[in-house]
Parts: C-alpha cells; sequence; structure tokens
C-alpha cells in the first residue's frame, strides 16, 4: 500500500503497433494537444484524447514521471515524452528504481514481459504488465511463483473494463442458460486474443476447460469449451480492424449483441484499477483468473501448432 499524495510511475516498452506509452502516459499526465495530433504515429490516440473534456482526461494522483523505450516500435522515448509531458527519459530501466514508486511494462508481446518484469519484481516494485502476461508455459510457472511469494503485480486487458459489455458481466439471466458466445478481434492471437477471451471472461467466469484452435496464425479460430455448458468462439484474424470486440451471447431464453467502441473509457478504468491497487494493496480480481487466461492463449498457440488438435487446461502450469 502507498500512501505517497502523488504516486511516481515509470513507463516501459516500445512495441510495433503498440502506442500505449503515448496514451496511457496522457491519462495519468494530460498531453501537448497540438503535438500529439500532428505527430502521434498512432492517429487514433489523438482522436479518442481529443474527444475527451480536459477536466476528466487524467486520472488524479498519479503521473508519469519517468519513461524508457526499448523496442520495435519505431518511436523513442524522448518523442512520447514530449508529447505527454514525461520530465525524464532514461537510459536504463533499472535507473528507474527508487525513483518510482511502481512501474508499467506497456507493451503486448507476452514472451518479453518476464524479462522486462523481472528487474522491478525482484526490486519489489509494483507493476503492472499490459495484455497478455505471457505467452508460454514457462513464463506462466514464472509468474505463478512471482504470485506465490507475494510479489506486486497485476496483469489485464482493457476489456475487462469496457462499458459496452457492463450489463452482461452484471447479469445474463434474461438470457437464461448461456450455450453459445463469441467475439472477434484483429491482430494476432498470441497479442489481441486475450483482449476476446478477457471481454468474455467475467461473463462466463471460470471453469474454461479446453481449446481447439482450427485457424492459422494469420486466422485464429478457437473453440472454447467451459465447464457450464457453453461453447465460445473467439475469432482473431489479422487484418479484421473493422470488427474488434463484436460480441455474440446465445442462451436457452434470449440472445444479445454488443460491439467494443470507447477505447479511452477502457484503457482509464484499467489504469484507474492498478492505481487503487497501489493504494490498497487489494487486486481488483482474484489472480487465478489471470492465470487462467493465460493458459487459454498458450492452450490456443499450442492447438494451432499441432493442426487443430484439442488442448486441455489441465495440461497446463496452473
Amino acid at each position: 500500500m502507498i500512501t505517497r499524495d502523488v504516486l511516481r510511475l515509470g513507463m516501459l516498452g516500445c512495441t510495433a503497433g503498440n502506442g500505449h506509452p503515448y496514451s496511457w502516459s496522457a491519462i495519468f499526465n494530460g498531453y501537448d494537444r497540438e503535438r500529439m495530433t500532428r505527430e502521434c504515429p498512432f492517429p487514433g490516440i489523438p482522436q479518442y484524447l481529443n474527444q475527451q473534456p480536459p477536466e476528466t482526461l487524467r486520472i488524479p494522483d498519479a503521473r508519469v514521471t519517468h519513461i524508457h523505450c526499448a523496442g520495435d516500435g519505431g518511436f523513442t522515448a524522448e518523442h512520447v515524452a514530449a508529447c505527454s509531458h514525461i520530465p525524464r527519459v532514461v537510459d536504463d530501466p533499472a535507473a528507474m528504481l527508487g525513483a518510482v514508486d511502481a512501474v508499467i511494462v506497456a507493451t503486448d508481446i507476452g514472451g518479453e514481459h518476464v524479462e522486462r518484469a523481472r528487474p522491478f519484481i525482484e526490486a519489489g516494485v509494483p507493476v503492472f504488465i499490459d495484455k497478455p502476461l505471457t505467452d508460454n508455459a514457462a513464463d506462466l510457472r514464472t509468474v505463478i511463483a512471482w504470485a506465490e511469494a507475494g510479489k506486486p503485480f497485476m496483469s489485464s486487458s482493457c476489456m475487462r473494463y469496457a462499458k459496452e459489455f457492463l450489463p452482461y458481466r452484471l447479469s445474463t439471466r434474461e438470457l437464461g442458460d448461456l450455450r453459445f458466445v463469441s467475439i472477434t478481434t484483429p491482430k494476432s492471437w498470441e497479442r489481441y486474443g486475450i483482449h476476446a477471451l478477457e471481454a468474455i471472461y467475467p461473463i462466463l467466469g471460470p471453469g474454461f476447460q479446453s481449446a481447439r484452435n482450427t485457424g492459422t496464425a494469420e486466422r485464429n479460430v478457437v473453440h472454447l469449451t467451459h465447464r457450464a455448458g457453453v461453447d465460445a468462439v473467439v475469432v482473431a484474424s489479422a487484418d479484421m480492424c473493422g470488427a474488434f470486440g463484436c460480441l455474440q451471447l446465445c442462451g436457452t431464453a434470449g440472445a444479445a449483441h454488443a460491439v467494443f467502441r470507447d477505447t479511452f473509457s477502457a484503457f482509464k478504468a484499467q489504469l484507474a484499477a492498478f492505481v487503487d491497487y497501489l493504494r490498497t494493496g487489494v487486486h481488483p480480481f482474484p489472480f487465478a483468473e489471470t492465470v487462467e487466461l493465460m493458459r487459454l492463449v498458450i492452450a490456443g498457440i499450442a492447438s494451432r501448432e499441432a493442426g487443430g488438435q484439442v488442448r486441455h487446461l489441465d495440461d497446463l502450469p496452473g
């Protein structure tokens, strides 16, 4: 539990196609509207930031004070700092130790996350790790060991907080017993499958049993089974950017459809949950849920690589 009046956050990461260092830093710090609009390499970011009233843009009592960018994202820490009012750029992430209260690993390649987070985890610095937490069994064992040792970290997709899906997270009683659920996402299963999975997980709850990916690396079609008698299909197709977060729920008494649209509110709620965790020391949801979600990600990869064979979650760590 951190009691400092204004939390000092470090921002890490730079991966292709991921502009979180720009947008997430702006949600804490505000931003240079003219420069962000003109120069941000991710046009969608200033588009949704500019729609927000200045008085409700920022999360209070926390600021990104340090940034380090390493990766193939094609942007620099200096540019993010200029756009999102970050006062200090560091050449080595270790320079943040002792200077920040927590760190955000703002990258979406699960296979890199353990090593990006390790220096801070081992030093006892709380870390938020972007989705997916990991994408392989060896690293999943590592993060489970960290959790069992009481290391302070959390990870989630913003889709857990999507306001469009909130009514169905609260209740699906009017739909009867759910029998079929589907959801779509662009990009890869490895990087974006977790968005789709974490959108449906708070609706269905724990109890996923197996995954079968009959698609390809570019067009993943993943059939999941759940102990509640629900079949779920997640489609992650590389160029399907026009259908991000199309949710369908089919039950014995009715059906419903919802589409994810408000990126900003989901990001802000996700980051606010991390700040609440830093203030209270209480996780916003059980770590066991994250473990089950990572097992689904890993099972989907393993099934595809095995030519579409079913992979059971019980055969994975956790």
